[in-house]
């Protein structure tokens, strides 16, 4: 996953109100509303946290999964 270096990062979004998104097209951080809603995961308040994205997706399916399968007394 790729994503650009710049201002830093916790400042950018922290000065302008925007945020940074994870595009699942293009697997690239986007810095506010670049993409359409529907290719955008997020959104997140660093650049390094957006380029997580899809791990922490994946992260938070495994923690839905296993809460079903409790409460599913599995």
């Amino acid at each position: 996953m790729a994503y650009a270096g710049g201002m830093a990062e916790d400042k950018r979004s922290e000065l302008t109100g925007e945020k940074y998104w994870f595009n699942i097209r293009t697997e690239k951080v986007e810095f506010g509303r670049l993409s359409p809603a529907v290719h955008r995961i997020g959104p997140f308040d660093t650049e390094a946290e957006a380029a997580r994205a899809p791990e922490i997706v994946a992260e938070r399916a495994r923690a839905w999964e296993a809460e079903d399968e409790e409460e599913r007394g599995a």
